[in-house]
């Protein structure tokens, strides 16, 4: 399905096997793409995909129509550099805890970036990098931070790694060692 723009929403039919290699991509999600609609080249971006529950199968697609001019509302993933050699893990054994790897932008047509980079080699154990803490390339707004302050959100941090706290076996009681508790009526008995 193809919808949105000027034009009237078109039900569509697709060589399945192609579309199922052009979504191992992950520009597929973020790239303007263009579709030939009966001899007709139509500019548009994939706005959802649904998938068989358990066959490598793709069941629906919806497409909308790009117009010069018009903000895009759509998601574009984040790409975190640096994450072997990040100062928190490398250094100091910590661990990165990606809280979201998407976000939601608006955007010009011809400002949509593939994928957005977040750098985290300076991070340290307890560093978080927020939406407001990204390098936007021009013309890319955040659609939360649209919303005020408050919506700031993290992005990813790193945070020291959770250590198992040992049993030393020779302090546990075996189930048969534990005293048994006088009740009531034993204790009336004495």
């Amino acid at each position: 399905m193809i919808y949105g723009g000027k034009g009237d929403p078109v039900a569509i039919e697709m060589d399945h096997n192609k579309v199922n290699n052009l979504a191992d991509y992950e520009g597929f999600y973020s790239h303007i793409l263009t579709l030939d609609i009966d001899g007709k080249k139509e500019q548009c971006i994939l706005k959802d995909m649904q998938r068989h529950p358990y066959k490598p199968k793709l069941t629906h697609l919806d497409f909308q129509r790009v117009e010069k001019g018009h903000k895009l509302h759509t998601n574009i993933p984040l790409h975190f550099l640096n994450e072997r050699t990040a100062k928190g893990v490398k250094e100091e054994g910590g661990v990165i805890v990606h809280h979201v790897n998407d976000v939601e932008v608006l955007v010009l047509p011809k400002d949509l970036p593939e994928y957005l980079e977040v750098d985290i080699a300076d991070l340290s154990i307890g560093d978080t990098i927020h939406l407001t803490d990204l390098n936007l390339p021009k013309g890319v707004e955040l659609v939360e931070l649209t919303k005020g302050e408050d919506h700031d959100q993290a992005v990813v941090s790193i945070t020291a790694p959770r250590v198992e706290k040992e049993v030393d076996e020779s302090e546990t009681v075996a189930p048969d060692e534990v005293p048994a508790e006088n009740s009531k009526d034993d204790a009336d008995k004495e």
